[in-house]
């Protein structure tokens, strides 16, 4: 299958086998997950990505298969970049949260340790082994390392959502040569709730994008312009806009060279692009800074845009009244700075109220917004993978799901 077609109406994605459409007991099952933890001085800070997993991890162990799991973790350039990134302290965790599995860890990535390892596997027994990117060959998907890292299974499930928009040996090189595969519960859960909120939403359909950069989030803009009845620009990028048609904003972030880019979008998208009204504005990039709030387009040299202002909470309260989709991309302002916080959280609280809306967050900043905030729990879906996400929105097609066999 041509793994850059471009997606249908309805996503493409609706169509694959999922792990329940495999025979997999006695098997030897390799399962792509993210485990690419947060981590201080090498313990884990946040387990979420590895608590996700295991619905896929326990269904292949209650149904008897053979489980190898992989994974990245961080970038690896050097041997330095290595020894940061051994994948050994998600094995410890794995073992903690199923107590009742035997879970092996195999330190390296090719070779008769790591074929010892998965021959020796009874049924319902997990090896993990060692952070596929000590493989250089991984990110440039060699078609050698992906043919053989799917010689040591014989079925292939694919579970990591956050990096199937990448064609690595792990994530497209496996599957290539393994067509007995299909999506794991984790992947296929994304893959529903972003169908039903990007590609067949129930108007009326709101997109919210926020987030410091319209050269990152233009493709977004773009696609789903074509397809939500409103889009609600904040963050950063809303200085672009305000700048584009002419008015101050001090020293606020802005990018120069995408002011007509800016402008046309304005006159394309009529009112259906609503923009902040009014900003929280500070006199340096700074928890310290003294504050005030200013009508957009009226910034003070010297004073730069760090939050949407009171005046822009209630028009994107009022915009998103009645929604019954809503996706949410980026937050409204330095979210990270409680002073700069307020519009982000007050988007998430106007969100979270919406009753029977089908209600999103693409992942990234704004799921870590939405859980700083504490109301990531009021969402339909909180994404696991950022830029895989993204990439959803941006109409485009992710290699580590399109070559996964249909039903």
């Amino acid at each position: 299958m041509d793994v850059q077609k471009k997606m249908t109406v309805g996503g493409i994605y609706m169509t694959k086998r999922t792990v329940k459409d495999l025979d997999v007991a006695g098997k030897k099952v390799i399962v792509r997950c993210d485990f690419n933890v947060p981590r201080k001085d090498g313990v884990i800070t946040d387990d979420n990505r590895i608590v996700m997993a295991l619905p896929t991890i326990k269904y292949l162990v209650e149904n008897k298969a053979k489980v190898i799991l992989m994974s990245h973790l961080g970038k690896v350039k050097t041997e330095e970049d290595k020894a940061k990134n051994n994948l050994e302290c998600v094995a410890v965790r794995l073992q903690e949260l199923l107590p009742d599995v035997k879970v092996t860890f195999c330190p390296v990535t090719r070779g008769e340790e790591l074929e010892n390892a998965v021959n020796a596997l009874a049924d319902g027994e997990i090896v993990l082994m060692q952070n596929t990117r000590y493989e250089k060959g991984e990110s440039k998907n060699d078609p050698e390392l992906g043919a053989y890292w799917a010689s040591l299974g014989e079925v292939f499930v694919e579970d990591a959502f956050g990096s199937v928009h990448r064609a690595h040996a792990s994530t497209v090189g496996i599957p290539t040569n393994i067509k007995e595969n299909g999506l794991g519960f984790l992947v296929e859960k994304e893959v529903t709730m972003l169908g039903k909120a990007v590609d067949e939403p129930a108007h009326p359909f709101v997109a919210i994008i926020g987030g410091s950069k319209v050269s990152s989030k233009i493709d977004v803009v773009d696609n789903l312009l074509k397809k939500a009845d409103k889009v609600i620009i904040g963050g950063g990028m809303a200085y672009t806009f305000s700048k584009a048609v002419g008015g101050s904003i001090g020293t606020s972030l802005v990018e120069d060279d995408k002011l007509d880019l800016a402008k046309e979008y304005l006159e394309k998208a009529g009112d259906k692009l609503v923009l902040p009204v009014d900003n929280v504005i500070a006199d340096a990039f700074s928890e310290d800074a003294n504050t005030s709030v200013a009508d957009a387009g009226q910034i003070p040299d010297g004073w730069m845009g760090l939050d949407i202002g009171p005046k822009s909470v209630e028009l994107f309260r009022k915009t998103l009244a009645g929604a019954k989709t809503v996706v949410w991309n980026g937050p409204m302002g330095v979210f990270e700075m409680p002073k700069f916080a307020k519009g982000t959280e007050e988007v998430c609280k106007a969100i979270s109220e919406l009753p029977e809306a089908i209600t999103v967050i693409g992942g990234g900043d704004s799921a870590a917004a939405a859980k700083q905030l504490g109301y990531a729990d009021k969402f339909s879906h909180v994404s696991t993978g950022g830029g895989a996400s993204l990439e959803y929105m941006e109409g485009k097609t992710l290699p580590g799901i399109a070559i996964i066999s249909e039903k």
